[in-house]
């Protein structure tokens, strides 16, 4: 006989699987999951990220206020913000979310990462736990905790929209871009730069540092370079660079020296600051730059990250493409000062 489908008088046991009741309790389980991943980070990083407020001189000598978070990153009180939260301020006031307050003082800001280290002149909670943003993934869940608009303790979820962003930041006439930047969707606020970006087990990946807007957020990562950035913040109080004076945009090779050197692009120098290092070894706009140090430079971040305190003073061998010719020229490159 042939099977059939049950009718009323076959209708199946209550305990039987109903796949909508079943897609349901997945889907509430899933939130449940998501629920506990956020609360348990937001009670793990909330007491230990700060809320600032660091004065200003304005115009005309008025004070004003400026409004920021901070992240603890060590036992004995030192703290992570954005450089452009604590500006040119020695010292502010902080405030944790269990309603201790402290004053601070500024340890050293770097500009050209978006970084500063403070210290509390008070007691602080433990640190946070710092992880590695090089392990993160598009799509992966991460969590925001900060002070946005002065309200404290504020926590937003989202995912890691995009990696390898770059962010331009300047100080005085220098701009640098800073590589590697973190994107989330997780809603940002004024008040959140320098708060915690954190991954699921509540490890802080980056430092969160703009608000580009239409639910776009950004954070420095804390990786190998950020790293560096502040253990000599901690230990000199500033990031000496070096400087060259120039600007360029990426530019195609022509294809014979293409296909000669394997490079596809070289830096058009579209700028050279008078009296600068690249002005006084002789470089001029329109070069193409091809090599420096006997590296390829295909941008303006392949120059960039020869630019250490260790260039500084240091002969530099430059390779350009000059209309037809190859030219060899030796600059020095100078200390990068933040009027420069």
């Amino acid at each position: 006989m042939a099977d059939t489908l049950p009718g009323p008088e076959h209708a199946p046991d209550d305990d039987t699987f109903d796949p909508v009741d079943g897609a349901a309790d997945t889907a509430a389980d899933a939130l449940d999951a998501y629920s506990r991943i956020v609360t348990t980070v937001s009670a793990t990083v909330t007491p230990r990220v700060a809320a600032l407020q660091v004065p200003r001189r304005g115009r005309g000598g008025w004070f004003s206020t400026a409004l920021g978070s901070a992240v603890v990153f060590t036992e004995d009180g030192f703290l992570l913000t954005n450089a452009h939260v604590v500006g040119h301020a020695d010292a502010g006031t902080l405030a944790f979310a269990d309603g201790t307050t402290s004053p601070f003082h500024t340890i050293g800001a770097d500009p050209l990462s978006d970084l500063a280290v403070l210290r509390a002149d008070g007691p602080t909670p433990t640190p946070v736990r710092l992880g590695e943003a090089t392990a993160l993934r598009v799509g992966q869940l991460v969590v925001a905790v900060g002070n946005p608009l002065g309200l404290a303790g504020t926590v937003t979820a989202g995912v890691v929209s995009a990696l390898g962003r770059s962010l331009p930041a300047h100080s005085g006439r220098a701009v640098r871009v800073i590589d590697n930047v973190i994107q989330t969707d997780a809603a940002l606020n004024p008040g959140n730069s320098g708060g915690a970006l954190t991954t699921a087990s509540g490890e802080v990946v980056g430092i969160t540092t703009a608000v580009a807007g239409n639910g776009l957020g950004l954070a420095v990562p804390i990786d190998s370079t950020s790293r560096q950035i502040i253990a000599t913040l901690l230990t000199d109080g500033r990031i000496r660079r070096a400087y060259l004076g120039l600007a360029g945009l990426p530019a195609p090779l022509p294809p014979a020296l293409r296909d000669r050197t394997g490079q596809p692009t070289g830096l058009r120098i579209v700028e050279v600051v008078p009296g600068a290092p690249a002005d006084r070894a002789g470089l001029h706009e329109g070069d193409l730059l091809l090599t420096a140090a006997g590296e390829p430079m295909s941008s303006a971040r392949s120059l960039q990250h020869l630019m250490l305190a260790d260039a500084i003073g240091r002969p530099l061998s430059l390779t350009v493409l000059r209309g037809q010719a190859l030219v060899d020229v030796i600059a020095v490159p100078a200390e990068l000062r933040s009027d420069d």
